[in-house]
């Protein structure tokens, strides 16, 4: 189950990035908005950091959760803020994405 939870806390570690670049492009209410996004995805992925690694290792916990929030906000780079997909961007995407993959199945 906690290997759940930190996966969510993942996400929500790739919500306040994105939450985080889309209120530098905003003005007035609308930055108001994404900011405060922004401060409730990381207390939730802190939160949730802090439950799943309880039973995981802390060092695994960590690796994992920063692996999604990186692959995660590059994607939505991508997707979004329209950054480049060169080649070796998306290859060391999935080399981190293998890393964790590896280090979910060596953990206990």
């Amino acid at each position: 189950m906690n290997w759940i939870i930190l996966i969510i806390a993942g996400l929500f570690e790739v919500g306040f990035t994105t939450c985080l670049g889309k209120a530098k492009a905003a003005t007035g209410m609308d930055a108001f908005w994404w900011y405060g996004g922004f401060v409730v995805s990381l207390t939730l992925s802190m939160l949730l950091l802090i439950k799943a690694t309880q039973t995981i290792p802390l060092g695994t916990g960590y690796a994992v959760w920063t692996g999604i929030g990186a692959v995660g906000t590059a994607i939505i780079g991508i997707l979004i803020f329209k950054d480049p997909a060169t080649f070796w961007r998306l290859f060391f995407m999935t080399t981190l994405i293998a890393s964790i993959v590896g280090l979910k199945m060596v953990s206990h």
